[in-house]
């Protein structure tokens, strides 16, 4: 057993949480799970096959609920994972030699590879998405923002080599959905911190995004996925910004 306790918090998450969970049992020496305390679907009952020690909670958004997952933790080093993905043995191997001589290093990032319409993608802005995701008891505190939540690290965050497997979506329809779900959560972060878009905001954000993926990061390079996701990626990013700013007119007309 790895001194470590494996995070998480999950939605209705029964037909792809038990890939995370098998990629983690037998090493790690406790799972906590935070539940959306309105899932029905049997996520609880597969989390308990596995020993997880499951709480039901109502939803915070992302950084506080992630937090509170945290909060519940009882070993020395914490991991947080989503319900779609996945820690390989290579990975699992990286892990237990840091952690056997972690030095001052409060956490430690690792690259996460995502699958996508049946590729895995290495390019663009999805390639390596570096996620800070292993650190210290108490040396690190998630964020309090809805969505896009961050792990602050209180002291050097050292890097670690090998992929974290990123199961993202199985349809362009789910991903879409997932976009619209998370521009709505920008919308809300915005009118919370009183932040505002402007017409070149709509106008030259998304062009940057795409570019960005497509050419600069390149993109190409995986095939017709990079230049859908780049596509998306300026999508979504036009989607949010138009949102906060129909959000701010709606807000602004009288009576």
């Amino acid at each position: 057993m790895i001194p470590i306790s494996v995070c998480m918090i999950a939605g209705s998450e029964a037909a792809r949480i038990r890939r995370t969970l098998e990629s983690v049992a037998g090493w790690a020496a406790e799972i906590v799970i935070v539940i959306n305390d309105d899932v029905t679907d049997g996520t609880e009952k597969i989390a308990a096959e596995f020993g997880a020690k499951v709480f039901r909670e109502t939803w915070k958004g992302f950084g506080p609920q992630k937090q509170s997952a945290a909060e519940k933790c009882m070993q020395p080093w914490l991991l947080n994972l989503d319900a779609d993905e996945e820690v390989t043995p290579v990975l699992r191997d990286e892990i237990r030699r840091a952690l056997a001589e972690p030095g001052d290093y409060a956490a430690f990032c690792f690259p996460r590879c995502t699958q996508f319409c049946g590729r895995w993608i290495r390019h663009g802005d999805w390639y390596p998405d570096r996620q800070t995701r292993l650190w210290r008891r108490g040396r690190a505190r998630w964020s309090d923002v809805q969505v896009h939540e961050t792990l602050k690290a209180d002291g050097p965050v050292g890097r670690l080599r090998h992929d974290l497997l990123h199961y993202t979506a199985e349809t362009i329809n789910h991903q879409i959905a997932k976009t619209v779900r998370y521009a709505d959560d920008f919308v809300r972060h915005c009118a919370e911190q009183g932040k505002t878009a402007t017409f070149l905001d709509l106008l030259v954000r998304p062009l940057w995004r795409f570019w960005r993926a497509y050419l600069f990061k390149l993109g190409f390079l995986d095939g017709w996925q990079g230049c859908y996701i780049a596509w998306m990626t300026a999508f979504y990013t036009a989607t949010r910004y138009a949102k906060v700013r129909a959000a701010q007119e709606q807000k602004d007309k009288p009576g």
